[in-house]
């Protein structure tokens, strides 16, 4: 009798394949959902800026995408405005935060007060706890105040107490700064700079815009915008998120993910087409999390362009947005008057269209 049972002569079996992510399109309704909404946010726009549709869309797309931007330009050229016009355009809470070196991490977080009645202490949450927080100049604030912003909008909460209160969803920070001003205020580490998806930076308007903002200003009466007097069509919590939901299953193709790695490594000086000369200009390059932003920025994009696919557009579209503040310069392209874009714009002809 054999020590061992003679097993029979079965064919091997073929290893079990892992689960493959199964991913559900995009429905021609709702990518004409999708565009009728977008098309409703700009027309609220159109009744409270003129021009500056770069960075409208800016603002449109980071919504969708589900990201925080960053704006900066000098004074003057309607930042809070856009800010406040697309917090406006869908019915949800806006808080404003005007930031001042005096400004600590409670007044924006919250804090805990005692209540002598109930001898119990009750959590007062800050103004951080809305679904649009516009956080003017926000260079202004110190750094710990600054600490307690970034970390809230990176974390999704914040810490009261010992106790975690979740922010409202949607959430989204728009901050605003002014590059011109030194005294009082305090830069963004570039580290800290990274948790924001966009930078956009404004420009002058043409001297036509500018007249037409003039007679906008004189048929409304008002040099603010009065949100009452505003048209009421405006985009609910639950359209934000089925934007939101929606860009998140435009189809990438793996050529496009390729495309949006190979542009923030070509920012480190790697990549399959290296920029000469770029480690002289770049002293650290653009983090994973721009290769993210990129392809969240170009789902976006493609669906608010009526399409449930992404294309080298939508990536090259917002590349110096996306980019911009997440490349260091040497002290060597600051001295030789180099900026960001520039350098931006050398990775993005460099970088091969796929």
């Amino acid at each position: 009798m054999p020590v061992f049972p003679i097993q029979p002569n079965v064919p091997p079996q073929p290893a079990a394949m892992p689960p493959q992510p199964t991913t559900t399109g995009l429905a021609p309704d709702d990518v004409m959902r999708a565009r009728q909404l977008a098309d409703r946010i700009r027309s609220r726009f159109a009744a409270t800026l003129i021009g500056q549709d770069n960075l409208r869309e800016s603002l449109i797309v980071t919504l969708v995408a589900g990201g925080h931007i960053l704006i900066e330009s000098v004074p003057g050229l309607a930042k809070t405005t856009a800010a406040q016009t697309l917090a406006t355009s869908v019915s949800g809470t806006f808080k404003r935060v005007q930031c001042t070196p005096d400004l600590m991490p409670s007044d924006l977080v919250g804090t805990q007060v005692f209540d002598f009645a109930s001898q119990k202490f009750t959590t007062q949450i800050g103004p951080i706890h809305a679904n649009f927080v516009l956080l003017d100049e926000i260079n202004r604030s110190n750094a710990k105040t600054q600490s307690a912003m970034l970390e809230a909008m990176a974390e999704g909460a914040t810490t009261i107490g010992g106790e975690r209160i979740p922010l409202p969803k949607p959430f989204m920070v728009i901050a605003t700064q002014n590059p011109i001003e030194e005294e009082g205020t305090f830069n963004l580490p570039e580290a800290q700079m990274d948790r924001f998806m966009m930078k956009a930076v404004m420009t002058y308007p043409s001297a036509d815009e500018e007249a037409r903002m003039l007679a906008l200003l004189t048929r409304r009466g008002s040099d603010t915008i009065d949100p009452t007097q505003l048209s009421p069509d405006v985009v609910s919590i639950r359209d934000v998120e089925f934007l939101r939901a929606a860009s998140r299953r435009v189809h990438v193709s793996d050529a496009i993910m390729r495309y949006a790695v190979d542009m923030a490594s070509t920012s480190r000086g790697a990549g399959t087409h290296p920029v000469k000369g770029l480690s002289q200009l770049v002293r650290l390059g653009a983090s994973p999390r721009a290769s993210i932003a990129l392809t969240r920025i170009g789902q976006a994009n493609a669906l608010l362009a009526g399409r449930d696919y992404v294309i080298p557009e939508d990536i090259k579209a917002f590349a110096a947005e996306v980019l911009r503040h997440r490349i260091m310069l040497t002290f060597e392209a600051l001295a030789d008057g180099v900026s960001a874009d520039q350098v931006v714009d050398s990775i993005v002809r460099a970088v091969p269209v796929p």
